[in-house]
């Protein structure tokens, strides 16, 4: 019997378990901080959620007080962390969609999946990172060349999802649905997409920090807007509290993101019985 087993939490105090987890990091981090030499490279959590403060409420706090070394651009935080959304809502939405129909496809299509196999295998093995200069060059440096290195991440996860949910379709229920008169229509619908729902929102969870990464990513690599580029001036300056800060924003716009993908999972997986329910059968 392990230490977790003895001391796992129930439902009722499993918040106050995180919480605790999270008050006790930001406790160490800030005494490790303290150090000026550690401070440099780890930054303080006091300093960075002081430029978190002032870039979303800032009359609010005294920004000088916090940072003599000068303000961020916090008029402009809106107008970066707009253009980094927009590109990851995109790259989120057309790269699931694409994904979607392409997997959806080649699944039901067992010779165009054949000839394209190694093909699709060489494309999903390629550091598709080194793909950004190229899509620049086609796109430009405004945000259609994040959107396609983003959609270039989103893709290939969906895709495999969803082709790999449809092939797990029990061959009982397809020869049951067609002695019934299902036609191929009736089959995608009520036998197909139903399979590979829990695929899909399996990837999209995944998806979410991928279309953020891939923005960042671009936006790093040649952008004169967005969170990405940024956290690049920050660290041309060495200023690492407004790269931690930039993080931190990213990481919660892309938890409540993933919350939004989480609300329509259990709105559409309704059917579906939850572990514990699973766990009393």
């Amino acid at each position: 019997m392990t230490v977790w087993n003895v001391i796992r939490p129930s439902a009722k105090t499993l918040r106050y378990w995180q919480v605790g987890l999270f008050v006790v990091f930001m406790l160490v981090w800030q005494l490790v901080s303290r150090n000026e030499q550690y401070a440099f490279f780890l930054g303080e959590p006091i300093k960075v959620a002081g430029r978190i403060w002032s870039w979303f409420l800032p009359l609010a706090v005294d920004a000088n007080a916090l940072f003599p070394e000068g303000l961020p651009g916090r008029a402009d935080i809106y107008k970066h962390l707009g253009v980094t959304l927009l590109e990851t809502g995109l790259a989120f939405v057309i790269g699931t969609v694409l994904g979607l129909v392409f997997g959806l496809w080649l699944a039901l299509a067992p010779t165009a999946s054949a000839i394209l196999d190694p093909y699709i295998k060489a494309a999903n093995s390629m550091p598709r990172v080194i793909l950004a200069p190229i899509f620049a060059l086609w796109f430009g440096l405004g945000i259609w060349s994040k959107v396609a290195l983003a959609v270039t991440l989103v893709f290939f996860i969906v895709f495999f999802n969803v082709y790999q949910g449809v092939k797990e379709v029990s061959p009982v229920v397809l020869a049951n649905a067609r002695m019934l008169g299902a036609n191929q229509k009736q089959l995608l619908r009520t036998v197909y997409l139903p399979s590979a729902t829990s695929w899909v929102f399996s990837s999209l969870h995944t998806s979410v920090g991928l279309a953020f990464v891939g923005a960042v990513v671009g936006e790093y690599l040649g952008s004169a807007r967005g969170v990405g580029y940024l956290i690049l001036q920050a660290e041309g300056t060495f200023d690492v509290n407004t790269v931690f800060a930039g993080i931190v924003v990213l990481t919660a716009f892309a938890l409540v993101l993933d919350g939004l993908v989480g609300r329509i999972e259990k709105r559409l997986m309704k059917w579906q019985p939850r572990q514990g329910e699973t766990e009393k059968l």
